[in-house]
């Protein structure tokens, strides 16, 4: 089969969740086309670098610099739909130029065609809203769930036994039915998985690995560097820019970076005595997968009710 993978440019972990996926259609034999815009795009070609890739509509948000992201968020609405209408068009021209067997969409709203079988990878089937806004979830989610309607199948990166999921009411919301969307739970999907041989030893006390919309990826990592650029202790902070040059930078006892290869990356989270990070749900499935997440502090970004729900509940479980 020949297959189109496209994530979401939304932070890098829509992309990072899509590596084991496609890992796991080339080991099955397929042909897999890369496709998507920006930093995500460009994880997938680091990863992959041999395969085919096609651009797709660009989409760059900013999010405010405040605790709130609402009107942010509201004022964003007309791109979002217009970066949906030139994601289905620009599949749609795709489609006239060559057969694809399976197209499979992380989080991106316009990839459903009527000729080939469509995929509609999330974990939010049912969406968080701020406090003064939770009247408006159950609106929310009927919105995204016609969204998912449009396509044949929905796959949840999550563990079908509720007791047993990292997402929570994200992915088993009691106000959704499952069944009529044919939701299907494929367990986590972690780019870690696989990556457990031949690992260097390579320790820092605090590992740092940052993501995330602007500005609030460049104010973590600034107070980050406040809190321990006049401490003792060895800190990593992997900034989470792929179009970077990986060079390293040191400040004393801090040592910068834009990104790591994956081997390299879990080599310093087994390492670290202490991980800050964003709580993103792609971040708790790879640190979940590496056992790691007693040593997590997370901290969500701040007006993002999902990361704040997910930073929350796994408090609460460490």
């Amino acid at each position: 089969m020949k297959i189109l993978v496209a994530p979401l440019n939304w932070g890098l972990g829509h992309a990072s969740r899509c590596v084991p996926l496609v890992q796991r259609l080339l080991n099955e034999g397929h042909e897999v086309i890369l496709g998507g815009d920006g930093e995500s795009l460009t994880l997938l070609r680091k990863h992959f670098p041999k395969l085919r890739y096609t651009y797709l509509a660009p989409l760059n948000l900013r999010y405010s610099k405040g605790q709130r992201q609402v009107w942010a968020m509201i004022k964003a609405m007309p791109r979002l739909l217009k970066w949906a209408i030139q994601d289905h068009l620009m599949l749609k021209a795709l489609l006239r130029e060559e057969h694809i067997d399976q197209v499979i969409s992380d989080n991106r709203f316009g990839l459903y065609n009527k000729q080939t079988e469509c995929v509609y990878v999330t974990h939010q089937l049912h969406i968080m809203l701020p406090n003064g806004w939770r009247w408006a979830e159950g609106i929310a989610s009927r919105m995204h769930a016609r969204i998912y309607a449009r396509y044949n199948k929905v796959w949840v990166p999550d563990y079908e036994d509720p007791q047993q999921s990292l997402a929570g009411e994200l992915s088993h919301p009691q106000n959704v039915q499952c069944t009529m969307y044919n939701v299907q739970y494929i367990g986590p999907l972690s780019r870690f998985q696989n990556n457990l041989k031949n690992l260097n030893n390579l320790s820092y006390d605090v590992v740092a690995v940052l993501s995330g919309l602007e500005p609030h990826r460049t104010l973590l990592e600034n107070e980050i560097i406040v809190r321990y650029q006049d401490s003792a202790e060895q800190v990593l902070i992997v900034q989470g820019l792929m179009h970077r040059p990986n060079t390293r930078i040191k400040r004393g006892n801090l040592t910068i970076v834009p990104y790591m290869g994956d081997n390299e990356l879990v080599s310093v989270l087994l390492g670290a005595n202490h991980i800050i990070a964003r709580s993103g749900y792609s971040t708790i499935m790879d640190l979940e997968a590496l056992g790691l997440m007693d040593k997590a502090e997370l901290i969500p970004t701040p007006g993002q009710p999902e990361q704040e729900y997910l930073a929350t509940l796994h408090n609460k479980m460490q």
